[in-house]
C-alpha cells in the first residue's frame, strides 16, 4: 500500500509540476498575509475544531485520536491534483504543498501533544521528526520541485511529456485509491454514522474558513480551501503507525482520509459545474 500510494503522489505531483515555471510558484507564495492566515487557521483553529467535533459526537476513542491526527496535518499532497481538476490557481497550489511539510515537521508534533491532553489516556505518541520530514519532502516537495526544475530546463521537452505524464499519474492514483478502499472496505463501513458526520461536518467548516483567506480572487480561494479541508493523510498515518500499531486508530486514519478525498473531488465537480454554467 505504501509503494503503491507514494508512486502515486510522486506521479500526481510531478505531472502538476511540469506545468509550472519557478517565478509563477514564488510569485503566487508572496502574499506573506495570507499565509500567515493560513498558518493560524490550519495550526490552531482546525485542531481547536477538531476538539470541539470529538467532544459533540459519540466517537470511540480511536476514531477521535485518528480525527485529531488529521486535524494537525495540512495540505494534503493532493492539493495541486484537486486544483488543476478545479482549474483553480496551480501555482499557489503547488507552492503552499511544497512549504507545508515544514512547517508540519515542526508545529504539527505540538499541536498533537496538546490535542492529547483533551482526550482520554491513549499511550505514548512518537513523532520521529527527522524520519517524518524526509518522508514529506520525499513526497511532496521533491516531486513538485523536480516537475518544476524540468519545465525551466527543458521548456519544450516538458510540454510533449506533462499530457503523457498527467494520464499515467492519474491511472496510477485510480489504482492505489482502489486498492485502498478495497484493502479497508470493512473498517470504513464499521465505522458508523455520528464519526462520519462528525468529520463531514469538520470538513466543510475547514473548506469555508480557507476559501475566506483566499482573498478576491477566486481560483486562489479554491485552492487555500482545498488545502485546510483536505489534511496530510501520509503523515497521520506515519504516526499513527509509529504510535499505534496494530490499533483501530490506523483504519480510522484511512478512513477519514478517503472520506477527505472524495469531499474533495465533489467540491472539484461542483465548481467544473459553476464554471461551465457561467460559460
Amino acid at each position: 500500500m505504501r509503494i503503491l500510494s507514494g508512486s502515486a503522489l510522486f506521479t500526481l505531483l510531478f505531472a502538476s509540476g511540469l506545468r509550472l515555471t519557478p517565478v509563477e510558484v514564488w510569485t503566487a507564495l508572496r502574499n506573506w498575509p495570507r499565509l500567515a492566515g493560513l498558518l493560524i487557521v490550519n495550526f490552531l483553529v482546525v485542531p481547536a475544531l477538531t476538539i470541539v467535533v470529538t467532544r459533540l459526537f459519540p466517537i470511540p476513542t480511536p476514531l477521535a485520536l485518528a480525527m485529531v491526527l488529521l486535524g494537525a496535518a495540512p495540505f494534503a499532497p493532493v492539493v495541486p491534483v484537486f486544483t488543476r481538476l478545479a482549474r483553480g490557481d496551480l501555482a499557489l497550489a503547488a507552492g503552499l504543498t511544497a512549504v507545508f511539510p515544514v512547517f508540519c515537521t515542526f508545529l504539527t508534533p505540538l499541536i498533537y501533544r496538546a490535542s492529547l491532553l483533551f482526550l482520554p489516556p491513549t499511550g505514548e505518541l512518537k513523532f520521529p521528526t527527522l524520519s517524518i520530514l524526509a518522508t514529506l519532502l520525499a513526497t511532496a516537495t521533491a516531486p513538485l520541485a523536480l516537475g518544476v526544475a524540468c519545465n525551466q530546463l527543458f521548456p519544450e521537452s516538458s510540454r510533449r511529456i506533462f499530457r503523457p505524464a498527467e494520464i499515467v499519474s492519474e491511472a496510477v492514483g485510480a489504482l492505489s485509491l482502489a486498492f485502498v478502499v478495497f484493502s479497508e472496505f470493512r473498517a470504513v463501513f464499521a465505522t458508523g454514522w455520528a464519526p462520519v458526520l462528525a468529520m463531514v461536518l469538520l470538513s466543510e467548516v475547514s473548506l469555508l474558513l480557507g476559501y475566506w483567506l483566499g482573498g478576491a480572487d477566486r481560483t486562489a480561494r479554491m485552492v487555500t480551501g482545498l488545502g485546510t479541508a483536505n489534511r496530510n493523510l501520509a503523515l497521520a498515518l506515519l504516526v499513527a503507525a509509529d504510535s499505534f500499531p496494530g490499533s483501530p486508530v490506523i483504519p480510522g486514519v484511512v478512513t477519514y482520509g478517503l472520506l477527505l478525498i472524495t469531499l474533495g473531488l465533489v467540491h472539484v465537480g461542483f465548481w467544473r459545474w459553476q464554471a461551465r454554467s457561467r460559460n
